[in-house]
């Protein structure tokens, strides 16, 4: 950074200032009322729904029996035409029938058998209405219109803070756009979704491959703005990182989620230096592997200003890693008698996104799904936590290097700090602490959809200006050993937790 722009002028003329008033901006508007409707990218094919129904035909079959073994005659009734809807194969009559089902459920007097029957109709229903269609409706790519011109627009404003060229970027923007929405698309598919394949993979699939198989032309360059769409998002991230969600998630999950945390981390960064790898390296995997994957990985990187192409490779990296462990562990967990209990807090502790924690958990039962969210989620209220202090010990390092070996002073850290974590925790504390839990409802789906957006961009344009050598052979092949053996020692470690927390050795097993 410049000397003119250490001073006021840094918060109009710097990146991370920038980010923060753009991630501002977006959250003002919509909790001052502005509507933004989120395209819709979930998809099931035919041959998908019909063995999705068939497998859920039996639940639909106990339910009915349930609620006439408990005097519900009319769920009963109801649960009855559900099914006889279901096999007729007719997706609309289906769609129709899981909302009748689902308003007659709201009528049952025991409170566990409610919240069976209403999350059995809308997974059925959301199935049946995901047509493919609808993702390539006028309306849906309207919607999907009106977003990309939204978010070119108010990066454009910003970047010419920055002495952008504003033509140039607004030329390679709508590429840029497409391909993100081409990612967010196939992760859409319901079986994609269900083995956690999500759009991050994809985006950096789709960017690597037009980097090293087609190229990319010089004209697109400018609209690859990786830190600028990853800072934005962070800061946006904030609203969906509650305080409050700790409390929640008990205080089990909150033990667990910090012993998990801390000696995972610090154990895998302890792996890394022994392998030689950077710190900045180490510290990024760490926190992927010890508290949630993508997101941590992101906001760590962002945080103490990483190589785009060590996030690149730890993301790939997480996302491999999530498909045998979601299929593998639930398996393990059942052929060991695990309580279930025990195995959804090994689900939450150890699978790295909360999408293949609820997949894996469902394998097992309803308690082992929720125990798994529970405990997820305390883990990913810290990576607020973790970003700020990784910002604070990152600033020190990169301060005490500075020529002359003097110790760095305040305004010296002041100005290396990045600054989004500032909005990233403001905007936490706001949705945590200040705004109305209706007004945090209202806003969640936007934000969320906005969010994923940005991540979107980012990762796509990491795969644009990333050559698949450098990052197949970073480091040779020691991050990815790195990485892997700390998430073997966190299987054990989160296992042996999880019996210690939920099985009864110390606490009574908790009620779910």
């Amino acid at each position: 950074m410049s000397n003119k722009d250490s001073g006021w002028s840094a918060l109009i003329r710097t990146e991370d200032w920038l980010a923060v008033w753009l991630g501002f901006l977006i959250i003002i508007l919509l909790i001052a009322g502005l509507t933004i409707k989120i395209p819709r990218f979930k998809w099931t094919t035919d041959g998908e729904f019909k063995t999705f129904v068939a497998e859920a035909a039996p639940a639909i079959d106990q339910l009915a029996k349930t609620a006439g073994e408990q005097g519900e005659s009319a769920f009963q009734a109801q649960a009855l035409a559900f099914k006889a809807a279901i096999e007729k194969g007719d997706r609309k009559a289906v769609s129709d029938a899981a909302k009748k089902f689902q308003e007659a459920a709201k009528g049952l007097k025991d409170p566990s058998f409610k919240k069976k029957s209403t999350k059995l109709g809308k997974e059925i229903g959301d199935s049946a209405s995901n047509l493919l269609d609808k993702v390539f409706s006028s309306d849906n790519l309207t919607k999907s219109l009106y977003l990309a011109v939204g978010v070119l627009v108010l990066s454009a404003i910003a970047l010419a803070f920055l002495s952008v060229n504003i033509g140039s970027f607004v030329i390679g923007f709508p590429i840029v756009f497409i391909l993100a929405w081409i990612s967010l698309f196939i992760a859409g598919n319901q079986t994609v979704n269900y083995y956690g394949l999500e759009y991050v993979l994809w985006c950096l699939a789709l960017g690597l491959f037009i980097s090293n198989v087609i190229g990319v032309p010089k004209w697109l360059l400018p609209a690859v703005r990786t830190e600028f769409y990853i800072k934005t998002g962070l800061v946006i991230l904030g609203a969906n990182i509650l305080f409050g969600e700790i409390l929640e998630a008990g205080a089990l999950g909150m033990i667990q989620g910090v012993l998990v945390v801390s000696v995972i981390w610090y154990t895998c960064y302890w792996i890394c230096k022994k392998f030689k790898i950077d710190d900045e390296f180490a510290a990024i995997l760490s926190s992927a592997v010890s508290i949630c994957g993508v997101s941590a990985a992101i906001a760590t990187s962002g945080a103490i200003k990483g190589d785009p192409k060590k996030l690149s490779y730890t993301t790939s990296l997480v996302l491999i890693c999530a498909v045998p462990m979601l299929v593998l562990q639930p398996l393990i967990a059942k052929w060991c008698g695990m309580p279930d209990e025990v195995a959804g807090a090994w689900l939450g502790g150890t699978l790295d996104t909360s999408g293949s924690v609820v997949a894996a958990g469902a394998l097992i039962s309803d308690i082992a799904m929720k125990v798994g969210v529970i405990v997820k989620m305390s883990q990913n209220v810290l990576i607020g936590v973790a970003a700020f202090i990784l910002a604070v010990v990152w600033t020190f390092k990169k301060a005490e290097q500075v020529p002359g070996g003097e110790k760095p002073g305040i305004i010296e850290i002041w100005i290396r700090f990045p600054k989004f974590v500032l909005g990233f925790m403001a905007v936490s504390i706001l949705f945590s602490f200040i705004l109305s839990p209706e007004t945090v409802s209202a806003t969640k789906g936007s934000l969320g959809g906005i969010r994923t957006l940005w991540f979107a961009l980012a990762f796509t344009s990491i795969g644009l200006e990333t050559n698949f050598r450098e990052i197949s052979t970073m480091g040779g092949g020691k991050p990815a050993a790195a990485f892997l053996i700390a998430q073997g020692i966190n299987v054990i470690w989160t296992l042996i937790l999880a019996y210690i927390l939920f099985g009864g050795y110390l606490f009574p097993v908790p009620k779910f």
